[in-house]
Order: C-alpha cells, then sequence, then structure tokens
C-alpha cells in the first residue's frame, strides 16, 4: 500500500491540491466443500487492487469561496481456486462537484453540486461466460445549505439535498440542527437528518460461484436520526447526548437452502438504534490532557427479509475509551485503551447458521514522538500493545501485537 498528497498555495486565499492511494493485497482462505456445503481446506485465493486519486482547487476572497475537485476510484478482484481462476470483477466511480459559499452578517450560503458516474464489470471462466455483464448508472446531486448566527447564543442549521438516480427514483433529504448557548461555556445542540444510499453493484449483480448471486430487484435503504446533546467546555468538558436513529428498507443477505446460494433483499420494517454517549475531557497542567468515553447501544435489525427484529450482531452494548498525551519538550507521548463489550455473531458455517457470542476485550496502543528538527521527526507507536486475542467478527481472528517506527520529514514552510 501507498500513499501520495501534495498542496500547493500559489497565493493569499488560492489552494491547489491532490492526493493518492494505493492498495494491492492478495488473500488464502477457506471455502467451502462442495459436497457437505461446510468451510474446508479449498485452497481459495483473492487478489485485489483499489487506487483513488482525488485533485481539488479552492478559492477564497471578500465573503465569497469556492472549491472544485474531482476523484476517481478504481478497484479489480480476482477469484481462484487452487490457482485457477473462477472469476473477476471491476469496478469504477467517478465523481466531479463544486461549491460556492456567500458569508455575510453571521450568514453564511453554500451551493453545492456533483455528478457520480459508476461502472461495473464481471466476467467468469468456471461458468463460460454465463455470468459475465456490464452495468452502470449515475447520480446527479443538488445540495443548498443555510448556517444563520442569530444571536451570539442562537446558532442553526438547515441542509437540503435532492438526489437524481438513473436507476432508483429521486429523493431529497433534509438536515437540521440548532445550537443554543443558555450560560457561559454551556451548550445544548439538537439535530435531525434523513438519508438514502443506494445497493452497491455487488448487492445488485455480484456472482461468487457456489454463494453468492446479487439481486438486481434491490432498493435504496433509507434512514431517519434525531441527536440531542449537552455540552460544558473549560479545563474539564462533558458531554452527553443521546440519539435514536430508523433505518427502512434495510439490505439483508438470504440463504436459499435449495440452491445453497446467498442472495440479498430489502428487509420489511425497521431496524432501530438508539443509546447514549458521555465524554470527559480534562486539559493537564502544561501541555497534555486526559479524555474518556463511554456509549451505551442498543440495536436491532431485520436478518431476514421478512421476519421480526433481532439483536444485531457485531454491536456491543457497552463500549469506552481511555486516553490521554503529554508533551515535553520534543517529544510528545501518548496512549489509549479501548473497550468493547460482548456481542453476538453468526456461525455461518453451520445450517442453520447459529447465534455465537464474542467475548470483550481491551485494546491498547501508544506512541512517541520526537521532534529533531522543524523539518525531521522520528516516531515509534504499537497497537495492541497487551497483545489481546480477539475477535471482531466469528471465525476471522485479528492481529496481535505490531510496532511501528519511522521518520516524517516536512519539506518547505
Amino acid at each position: 500500500s501507498g500513499s501520495l498528497k501534495a498542496i500547493f498555495r500559489p497565493g493569499d486565499g488560492l489552494e491547489l491540491g491532490a492526493v493518492g492511494h494505493w492498495i494491492e493485497g492478495e488473500s488464502e482462505y477457506d471455502g467451502l466443500d462442495p459436497l457437505t456445503f461446510r468451510r474446508a481446506d479449498t485452497e481459495d485465493m483473492t487478489r485485489n487492487r483499489i487506487g483513488a486519486l482525488r485533485g481539488w482547487a479552492e478559492a477564497e476572497s471578500g465573503g465569497w469561496s469556492g472549491e472544485l475537485e474531482a476523484s476517481v476510484l478504481a478497484s479489480a478482484n480476482r477469484n481462484l481456486l487452487a490457482g485457477s481462476p473462477l472469476n473477476r470483477t471491476s469496478g469504477r466511480r467517478l465523481t466531479i462537484g463544486g461549491q460556492v459559499s456567500r458569508e455575510s452578517g453571521g450568514h453564511r450560503l453554500t451551493i453545492a453540486a456533483e455528478h457520480q458516474s459508476e461502472h461495473f464489470r464481471a466476467r467468469d471462466q468456471v461458468f463460460f461466460g454465463a455470468t459475465d455483464q456490464d452495468r452502470s448508472r449515475d447520480l446527479d446531486a443538488g445540495v443548498i445549505e443555510w448556517q444563520a448566527e442569530w444571536r451570539p447564543w442562537l446558532t442553526t442549521n438547515i441542509v437540503l439535498r435532492h438526489d437524481s438516480f438513473s436507476a432508483f427514483r429521486d429523493a431529497t433529504t433534509v438536515r437540521a440542527g440548532a445550537t443554543v448557548e443558555p450560560a457561559e461555556r454551556i451548550s445544548l445542540t439538537a439535530s435531525y437528518g434523513e438519508g438514502v444510499a443506494q445497493p452497491s453493484f455487488y448487492d445488485l449483480f455480484g456472482f461468487f460461484p457456489g454463494s453468492f448471486v446479487g439481486n438486481p430487484a434491490l432498493g435504496p435503504e433509507r434512514s431517519v436520526e434525531w441527536q440531542a446533546g449537552i455540552r460544558r467546555t473549560g479545563r474539564l468538558s462533558l458531554g452527553l447526548s443521546v440519539f435514536t436513529a430508523r433505518l427502512r428498507d434495510e439490505i439483508v443477505d438470504v440463504f436459499d437452502p435449495a440452491t445453497f446460494r446467498s442472495t440479498t433483499a430489502n428487509a420489511n420494517g425497521t431496524s432501530r438504534r438508539r443509546g447514549i454517549e458521555a465524554e470527559a475531557e480534562l486539559r493537564l497542567p502544561g501541555s497534555g490532557g486526559v479524555s474518556l468515553y463511554f456509549t451505551l447501544l442498543d440495536a436491532d435489525e431485520r436478518q431476514v427479509a421478512g421476519g421480526l427484529a433481532v439483536r444485531e450482531v457485531r454491536r456491543p452494548r457497552h463500549s469506552a475509551s481511555l486516553g490521554g498525551y503529554k508533551q515535553a519538550g520534543p517529544f510528545q507521548l501518548s496512549a489509549r485503551i479501548a473497550y468493547v463489550g460482548r456481542r453476538r455473531d453468526l456461525d455461518v458455517d453451520s445450517f442453520p447458521a447459529g447465534a455465537v457470542a464474542l467475548d470483550d476485550y481491551l485494546l491498547a496502543s501508544a506512541s512517541l514522538d520526537w521532534r529533531i528538527s522543524s523539518s525531521l521527526e522520528a516516531y515509534v507507536r504499537t497497537e495492541n500493545a497487551f497483545n489481546a486475542r480477539y475477535q471482531d467478527v466469528f471465525g476471522y481472528l485479528t492481529p496481535g501485537r505490531t510496532v511501528h517506527a519511522g521518520l516524517r520529514v516536512r519539506l518547505g514552510d
């Protein structure tokens, strides 16, 4: 993997930039025995490549600001069995957009537009091209955002978005929020948001020999979310928020016992998430701080298209993190411990898939940075410092303790 980012500022209020990422990998894993349909040492292999490039230009002058950007994301995936090709897929997404904003008298109006074009290509060898396909779709979106400071203690924000889909019915969504400061260092917030998410090409048309076939009749997922909170700022900052979200037409996996293949479908009913988030941050004398975060989550989902809602898999009811940092001359030390509570998951190697429990775990990380000069910095970082053995998905182990060390070099001002 690799990445490269460059930013050029030729003058006041003008910025040009580009960033690129590249990932190439190979995975070997156990597939399914064609006779028993259970996990077996089948010498399955997947080779994949993902590349992304984004460029932008920003300008600001006299209360006006604007931005133009373009990005392209491309991926390729090849599946093999014992070295023999099974099938391959590739996709490409091109996004072009821009926005212009005007700020005056505590009000800021932003108008934005975006065009997105996606292409999907699939070719198979094992079925002699029977599943070959080429798919394309487009999305055009327009956004209007209005931010307003009515009083020093009252600000509001409202966003109206319209999506014009080439493959689905158009959708108009709204997001709105308000912040009230009834006393010094005390703020109250409330927000409401709607969202629409298209199914992926793989959900619609994907194919994996012997195990998965897409569903071209899928529709988009739609969500509604409310959130409210209170926060106190200062040397000791405290925050508490509550949230609730509803998801309709959730895309779920469906297993066909006649063909032993999985597909996708839109679930009936509503999936719900609701919870509480609490945070505390303490600034230490000098340069340093300690932070504590806690989340209580209650999440239900639809696992089959017409079934009842059940507790969502891999979503812990309790999670928390404790972190801190300290600056001492050219050195900065930071550390973090994260706690993830017990979760339920499904053992998809059994039929029907049975419920299993994933144990809770602690995950620690730490880093030490040494600024050698204004342009040179050395660092060492460790992740999973306690070498915890844990799983986020049943049957898939996670990395043990890892240590990274390197140098960062800054060129120019």
